[in-house]
């Protein structure tokens, strides 16, 4: 092994610390941080990342890689590795430190007032600040476009989606739209002319709802040793491998739109714990993009835990945590509830069928703010137009419209097209797994998800970044996405 090679590999180990210690801190704004402290973690912050940045632009960086790509006696993680560490190197080299610095200061400042915008649902809280972070990161992708020679867009979407180019996305959600509208239509149709579900009347009490995430947390895999799980205004996980931190929101009049949070980020974090302890921080050992993420939150929200299998398993329990019993709290009746389809206005807590119509919305909106086609005044506007163009509702306010997502308030453009695309992997990351333990439902039922973990652990979490997403869910699947095989998960569930 060359000295180059390990000489990128430590200096990767301090930048992934780098990246660790900046994930802490976003953790801690978003859950427990005093709202007075939000200018120093923004300095902190913007401090981190202008150092990581500095460390992987360096020349010598440069150098230790150009020695190591001609390096004859590295494996194929370590060939692998160097390759990643070039694209990182690419494109932070087109990136001025200041940008870096200035980009991540205001992200910490939007995401607090996104906070306080989002309570008082007024846009305009949050308007000159997202501004500002708009136009950093459009000048990021301006910077990684001329890099890697494609769009704005894709640029920043190769962030959270590594080699995703803008025409398969656009191919993949032309042909949901052209089935989702009138597959929904005929879904809730039906669903209309049957008796309603047995309403399932609270309150909840949020400590009970926390007991109840915990216990399924613990059946699902979580390794509490290595995680926990607090409150804050969006769902989220983060942290590291050997720290991974959930939050959750609650309703005390709905406890399944919590749960469902707390299930789907257990699900990444999941993946988090599963990723191989030998490469940690080495770019060869992380998540390979959010699509592959997301895949495996909705595989553990969508897949698994919305599954009649899953909700046989979780009734009693339910009813043992908040003392209800009755018909209401039948498994048959709670996954009626579950698989009920009715447009609405909140992304996350969006039905299964009417959830890539959010996501399709906000992508092509997204889109617009990129190129300056729909300029920032417009968005909450053009944002209920859009609610009524594809789910046939109009927000009241801004907090059930434009406010409610904190992507765009930390900078993360480029991320919502891996929540449908990651819906369709899990769906196709499903049928495997069932195919490799055909007794899986059985298994589920039974509240054991050790082979679908190992399964999961053999096929995706322990395989890092060594291969693209599309050649991942290849070896793992047989083909890369596939829109049919999706559409027949959605008929199969819903349709009669």
């Amino acid at each position: 092994m060359t000295s180059a090679y390990q000489q990128l590999e430590k200096t990767f180990n301090q930048i992934g610390l780098f990246s660790d210690i900046n994930g802490m801190l976003f953790w801690d704004t978003a859950s427990m941080m005093p709202a007075g402290a939000s200018n120093n973690r923004a300095e902190q912050s913007a401090l981190i990342s202008r150092l990581q940045h500095e460390m992987l632009a360096n020349p010598k960086t440069a150098d230790a890689i150009s020695t190591a790509e001609q390096a004859t006696d590295l494996d194929a993680w370590q060939q692998r590795n160097v390759q990643l560490i070039r694209h990182q190197y690419n494109k932070a080299s087109a990136l001025d430190p200041s940008l870096v610095e200035n980009l991540s200061r205001i992200k910490s400042k939007c995401e607090l007032l996104w906070r306080n915008a989002r309570a008082e649902s007024d846009f305009s809280l949050i308007k000159p600040a997202l501004g500002e972070c708009l136009e950093l990161t459009i000048e990021m992708g301006k910077a990684y476009a001329n890099q890697m020679n494609c769009s704005v867009h894709e640029a920043l979407i190769d962030d959270f989606d590594p080699g995703r180019k803008t025409d398969e996305i656009d191919n993949i959600f032309s042909q949901l739209e052209a089935f989702l509208p009138g597959f929904v239509k005929q879904v809730t149709e039906q669903q209309a002319s049957r008796p309603a579900p047995l309403t399932i009347e609270g309150p909840f009490p949020v400590e009970k709802q926390k007991e109840l995430g915990r216990r399924l947390m613990q059946t699902l895999g979580f390794d509490f040793e290595r995680g926990r799980i607090d409150t804050s205004t969006h769902p989220f996980c983060g942290g590291s491998t050997n720290d991974v931190r959930i939050t959750a929101r609650y309703d005390e009049n709905d406890f399944s739109s919590g749960l469902m949070a707390v299930l789907h980020e257990t699900g990444h974090a999941l993946y988090e714990q599963g990723k191989p302890e030998a490469w940690l921080h080495q770019p060869v050992g992380q998540a390979i993009g959010m699509t592959i993420h997301e895949s495996q939150s909705l595989l553990t929200e969508m897949q698994a835990c919305r599954s009649l299998e899953f909700i046989t398993h979780m009734a009693p329990i339910a009813q043992e945590v908040f003392g209800r019993t009755g018909p209401e709290w039948s498994a048959e009746n709670l996954y009626r509830h579950s698989t009920t389809v009715k447009p609405s206005f909140i992304r996350v807590d969006a039905d299964e069928l009417t959830y890539p119509l959010h996501v399709i919305m906000r992508y092509k909106l997204e889109k617009q703010l990129l190129t300056g086609d729909l300029l920032l005044d417009d968005l909450p506007e053009a944002w209920n137009s859009a609610m009524q163009n594809y789910l046939g509702i109009i927000p009241a306010n801004d907090a059930e419209g434009c406010l409610q997502d904190i992507h765009w308030p930390v900078g993360l453009f480029g991320y919502f097209p891996a929540y449908t695309l990651g819906a369709m992997t899990a769906a196709q990351l499903f049928q495997s797994a069932k195919q490799a333990t055909p007794d899986l439902g059985t298994h589920i039922q039974a509240g054991n998800f050790k082979p679908l973990l190992n399964w999961l652990r053999d096929n995706v979490h322990s395989q890092g970044s060594r291969y693209t997403p599309n050649e991942l869910l290849t070896k793992a699947t047989g083909s890369t996405i596939d829109v049919e095989l999706y559409k027949r998960h959605l008929q199969e569930r819903y349709a009669d």
